[in-house]
This record gives C-alpha cells, structure tokens and sequence, in this order.
C-alpha cells in the first residue's frame, strides 16, 4: 500500500469521527457550551484539565488567540502531557489515590467555577476523582471522554465508576478502544491515533457554542486575538486587565 493512500485512509478516518460526533453529539456539545456561558456570566472561573496526551486538547484552549481568556489550566504535576522523565511516571500518576483531591482542594477553583476534563478512557483514579470531588466542591463539570471504554474496559478507580458517571454534562468523543484507527497484515499492532483530533475539536466547538450564548445574551465574551496581528497584544492587555480575578495563568 502507498503511503499516500495510508495516509489518506487516516484523514478518512478522523474526518468520519468528526463527523459522527457533529451528528451525535451535537445536543451535548451545546448544553456544554451554554454551561459554560452561564458560568462566566454568573462571575465564575473556567477550568480545563487532562493528563497524558488528553492535556493536549485541555491545552488548546488555554490562552488561545480565538479562545476565551477566562479558561486555565488546572495542573496535576507530572502528569501534563509527557515532560516528566521517565514519561511512564505521568501514566502511574494517574492510577494514584488522592491526587485529585489534593489538587483540587491546593487551586483557586470554588464553588460557581467549572471544570473541564478530558479523559479519553476515564477509567483512571486522577480524572474519575477529580470530577467526583470538583462537584463536592460545587464546581460543574464537563467531562470528554469515550464512552465505549466504560463497556469494554475495567474501571481503576476505585468505585468502579468511570469519568462519565460524575459530571454534569459528557461529551462522548466515540474513540475506538484503543485510539488506533489504522491496520496493516504487516504490522503487528494497530497505529494512527485520532483523539487529539477529535477532542480538541469538540472543545473548539464547546468554546464556539459558549461564545454565541454570551452575545445571544447581551454580554460580550472575553475572547483573546492573536499577537501576531496589528492590535492583538492591545487587545489582550485590556481583557487581561477587565478580568484579572478570573485569570490564573499569568499569575
């Protein structure tokens, strides 16, 4: 097989995902959004999380020309994409008890904020108690996982529960078990990942969907510009100033 044809079945693969969640997931992305709109027009904080390569789609909307301003980063050492040495440590981290809560419990979230998290299997102790514990805390929550895990997969939370059972509104990204979405009869094991893909789009779409809510209402989003344009940074320094006390990451 060419590789312009593997590659081609690839972009087939996560344009058909994208598609199915737009199809399927189109009434769940919007009651996120709106969760979020009424979250920062009641004077709340925004919050994204995700360990290992799910922090790559909570990153993409943190500080984010386009994105709103108001949404952070909430950080669980070691377990931020793959910058610890050795990376397996992130992997392990997320199987440990009481992380979450200590975390949680150490940041600026209160009650009236909302988190985001995004867990491809939510099956892990890190992101399971970390939305059961940001909801004890009176905090929203918005989970990104794949829902088909939850069928085909053992919980390692103790509790036997799985991200999706602990939010206030799941986003089901419909990732295979797995993440691979390509085979060969040549190649021992199944390859070409799509949940970045496919998670920050629907993040993208979340963010989207907030946005419109907010001047559907009168009130107008804290959107960022991009830096590289005439006025941007201007720009951003007034929304960086309007709300300070909602903003951590330049702290």
């Amino acid at each position: 097989m060419s590789d312009s044809k593997l590659a081609g079945q690839f972009f087939d693969a996560a344009i058909a995902l994208l598609r199915r969640v737009r199809d399927e997931e189109g009434d769940a992305i919007a009651a996120a959004g709106t969760l979020v709109a009424d979250t920062v027009a009641a004077g709340g904080r925004l919050f994204a999380f995700g360990a290992g390569h799910s922090s790559l789609a909570a990153q993409d909307v943190v500080y984010r020309a386009g994105g709103l301003a108001l949404m952070n980063l909430l950080t669980v050492p070691g377990t931020t994409g793959v910058d610890v040495l050795p990376a397996t440590l992130g992997s392990a981290l997320e199987r440990v008890d009481g992380l979450a809560t200590a975390v949680l419990d150490s940041s600026p979230a209160r009650a009236g904020d909302l988190l985001v998290i995004v867990s491809l299997s939510g099956r892990n102790a890190l992101p399971v108690e970390m939305a059961r514990h940001a909801r004890e805390l009176g905090l929203k929550v918005v989970g990104l996982t794949s829902v088909g895990y939850a069928e085909e997969t053992r919980s390692q939370h103790a509790s036997g529960t799985y991200l999706k059972d602990h939010c206030d509104v799941v986003l089901d990204s419909k990732i295979a078990v797995g993440d691979a979405e390509l085979r060969l009869d040549t190649v021992e094991a199944p390859f070409a990942p799509a949940s970045t893909v496919v998670t920050s789009a629907v993040l993208q779409a979340v963010v989207a969907t907030a946005a419109a809510a907010l001047a559907d209402r009168g009130v107008q989003p804290p959107l960022l510009r991009s830096a590289n344009v005439d006025g941007g940074r201007e720009w951003n320094a007034r929304v960086f100033e309007e709300h300070a006390d909602r903003i951590f990451y330049r702290r």
